[in-house]
């Protein structure tokens, strides 16, 4: 097709600028011209490019080239930051002849990460230093050092992004001072809607040709029927094996004592009344009470005893805070009538999310996470299917994409024979069998039984000593990840970083900085962390990574499965998401090392061992520990 053709070509042209002079990747090239070719026919595309294609050039080039709006929706900040900050600069600087008008783009966020100026303008008092400082009238709502600092920042800053800020506020502070998107009244209702932070973001958004934004915030769109970005013919995502959960957050809901806490500082602007703000704020921390003694348990018959007593007085004292804004007149002074609008639309969306868990659909499932603290009763729907066959797949034409995909992706997401799509998988540019050894340590017991715990400590020992260090060691679980930690550190004559010991991106810095270091995290470290060169030659995963099975959602999803629920839900997860991790340890066409899986069902499970292994980058493979000491050792004198 003509797209296609002219991808390509300009793909050429942007690519011999790349620090490698343009290096010929077949897989981009190959995945461009599918990308180009979806745009042009609105055929759906799913695309696994694996780690190196550039996939990123891959679906931007033709993009940009299409003439149409696209939106990225990305599942990371790291990703959104290299598309804005990199990509699509280098992209722009680039295309030269290809494409005749300047590129233009933007990101976009979620309102909450914006500061309002309706906000800040409604501060209550200010005092000088060393006194309280409150908004709306609550001198503890946030810190007062914190909000006089957003205040002198805001009269500064052009885009108001929370990100921005040259330190991070406490979760009350921002609160204080941000709306979401319950909240807002929207630019014509809102006295400062001409100079909204959110609003001028969306503005320059409308004026874009590619809009970045993250998964979220895209699937709150579909959900919301297109409320918050401009109108787009193509949508990218990226890591869309995120997809389905994603998706089933934002259409979800959730109920916490801080949204009545939110409640009652909204309302506390427009209502004069503290025992009725005092019986809101008191009724979401009885709800919180009660839902403390149910963390872990799905809601399968719904509401009962204490929890439904609970969450029935929350909805009451909700509808009175909502009865009595309607006796506030639209027409008071000032910023009345955006204070009481405010209020309202935050009392309406409780209120609708409160009856959606007491009138639970069987299409929605309901349980409580969290900590005993800080208990969250969430509700989402089992399939997401239905809202993306109304919403997206009807509507716009998608592209798909990730370094993995599950196989049954267009399954689980509605994608059926009414929609036309197409299915590529264009490879890795990488030497897999010259790079890499997958080793699966078959000699360990199963992760199920006893003894495998210090089976596996010994076994870890092994390997990292014969890495020197230079190990990413990922697990499945915070306790798995302790109880190595306390047993090798010791042992060990290099740093052991842990999660937690650092905020991440710190943790991942001085795990870069020093090459001897081995870095042992959980599942936020299996996909989104990018560590080439010498620092990491060892990638050890401790055990196959099945879901919980008692996690509610997935028990819902295994429910409407039926019999095959292993094989469409926990089995395609499994398989996605040790792929993740694996693919960690090679980042580039130089880096070399071993993926050591910890687990022997990996290579004793014949239902279903072929299945995951499929799934993983086509390394060399071993059973023998000591073929894998052997390579580790030979990389660590290679470079020490």
């Amino acid at each position: 097709m003509v797209l296609a053709r002219a991808a390509l070509d300009a793909l050429d042209a942007v690519t011999a600028h790349l620090p490698e002079g343009g290096e010929t990747r077949e897989g981009q090239r190959a995945m461009a011209a599918a990308v180009a070719d979806a745009i042009e026919s609105g055929r759906h595309l799913l695309v696994q490019a694996g780690t190196g294609t550039g996939k990123s050039l891959a679906y931007l080039v033709p993009a940009v080239l299409s003439g149409k709006r696209v939106v990225v929706a990305t599942a990371t900040k790291a990703l959104q930051d290299q598309l804005a900050t990199k990509d699509l600069p280098f992209l722009s600087a680039h295309i030269g002849e290809h494409r005749r008008e300047p590129l233009r783009w933007a990101v976009l966020k979620g309102r909450s990460n914006y500061v309002c100026r309706q906000r800040l303008a409604e501060m209550g008092r200010t005092a000088a230093k060393g006194a309280q400082l409150g908004f709306d009238g609550l001198a503890d709502a946030a810190r007062p050092d914190e909000l006089l600092r957003i205040q002198a920042w805001a009269a500064v800053t052009d885009s108001g992004d929370r990100a921005e800020l040259d330190f991070e506020p406490a979760t009350r502070t921002w609160a204080a001072v941000s709306v979401g998107v319950r909240e807002c009244p929207g630019a014509t209702r809102c006295p400062n809607g001409e100079s909204c932070f959110t609003e001028k973001a969306r503005r320059k958004a409308a004026d874009a040709d590619i809009i970045v934004v993250n998964q979220h915030l895209f699937a709150l769109d579909l959900v919301l029927d297109g409320v918050i970005l401009p109108e787009h013919d193509v949508v990218v995502i990226d890591e869309a094996h995120q997809t389905e959960d994603t998706v089933a957050a934002a259409a979800g809901t959730e109920l916490t004592a801080g949204r009545f806490d939110a409640l009652a500082r909204v309302c506390g602007a427009i209502l004069d009344d503290p025992a009725l703000l005092d019986a809101a704020e008191e009724a979401g921390h009885h709800l919180a009470d009660a839902a403390a003694a149910h963390i872990g348990t799905r809601l399968v018959d719904g509401l009962a005893g204490d929890l439904a007593a609970a969450v029935n007085a929350a909805r009451d004292r909700a509808e009175r805070l909502m009865h009595a804004l309607r006796g506030v007149p639209d027409a008071g002074p000032g910023d009345v009538a955006a204070r009481k609008l405010r209020a309202v639309q935050t009392a309406t969306a409780l209120v609708a999310d409160i009856d959606t868990l007491l009138f639970l659909r069987d299409t929605d499932v309901a349980w409580v996470e969290g900590r005993a603290d800080f208990p969250v009763i969430r509700v989402a729907p089992v399939d997401v299917a239905p809202t993306l066959s109304s919403a997206l797949w009807s509507k716009k034409t998608a592209v798909l994409t990730s370094a993995t995909l599950p196989a049954n992706l267009a399954d689980r997401l509605g994608l059926d024979s009414s929609f036309t799509f197409d299915e590529l998988d264009v490879g890795s540019p990488f030497d897999y069998q010259r790079q890499a050894l997958l080793y699966c340590a078959v000699d360990l017991p199963d992760p199920r039984a006893a003894g495998y715990r210090e089976a596996l400590h010994i076994e870890l020992e092994q390997l990292v000593v014969a890495a020197g260090g230079r190990t990413l060691a990922l697990f499945t679980s915070w306790r798995a990840m302790h109880d190595a930690v306390e047993h090798l550190r010791p042992r060990l004559p290099w740093p052991v970083l842990a999660q937690g010991d650092l905020p991440k991106t710190a943790l991942v810095d001085a795990f870069r900085a020093d090459p001897h270091t081995s870095l042992f995290a959980t599942m936020s470290f299996w996909q989104g962390v990018d560590i080439p060169g010498e620092t990491l030659s060892l990638v050890t995963i401790d055990r196959l990574p099945f879901p919980r099975p008692d996690d509610p959602l997935l028990q819902a999803r295994r429910e409407l499965a039926g019999a095959s629920a292993f094989r469409d839900i926990d089995l395609p997860r499994a398989a996605t998401l040790l792929a993740q991790g694996a693919g960690r340890l090679i980042r580039n066409a130089h880096d070399r090392g071993v993926v050591a899986v910890l687990d022997p069902r990996l290579a004793k499970n014949k239902s279903y061992r072929w299945e995951i292994v499929r799934s993983l980058p086509p390394m060399r493979r071993t059973r023998h520990r000591a073929e894998a000491i052997a390579f580790l050792r030979e990389l660590r004198d290679a470079t020490d």
